[in-house]
């Protein structure tokens, strides 16, 4: 092997940590943003889950309001 098969043999390892290193902080990116996304999903499950509870609670009322006025009708 002489020394411009190791140089070409170097270029190659260096453009192919290049690429690895530009993958990774694109993956990087990308993790960041999905966790991000998924905070904000929990956090909209979260208020669903509250407002769905909320409605629950009311139409239980209600129901317990019109048979209260079916008794005494």
């Amino acid at each position: 092997m002489d020394h411009a098969d190791l140089l070409a043999q170097l270029k190659g390892l260096a453009d192919r940590v290049e690429m690895l290193a530009e993958r990774t902080r694109r993956l990087g990116e990308e993790n960041r943003s999905l966790r991000q996304q998924q905070e904000q999903l929990v956090g909209e499950r979260s208020a669903l889950l509250a407002k769905n509870e909320q409605a629950r609670v009311r139409v239980e009322a209600m129901i317990a309001r019109l048979k209260s006025l079916e008794q005494h009708t």
